[in-house]
């Protein structure tokens, strides 16, 4: 079984760049504590890096 990444919104993208705004959409994100359960791979760490301020990453398998 592959490995997975849990991702949560922790804080809002309100006054955010567009790119990050876009970013977290991109991952699946919509409202602050909001989760998504994404395939680890090395897409998805980049665009989890570009936003690590706004999100909470959890590793799962």
């Amino acid at each position: 079984m592959a490995k997975t990444l849990k991702i949560t919104l922790v804080r809002s993208t309100i006054g955010q760049k567009p790119a990050k705004v876009a970013t977290v959409r991109s991952l699946g994100l919509k409202k602050i504590n909001s989760s998504v359960v994404q395939e680890d791979s090395p897409s998805v760490r980049g665009m989890v890096a570009a936003v690590s301020h706004l999100v909470k990453v959890e590793e799962t398998n």
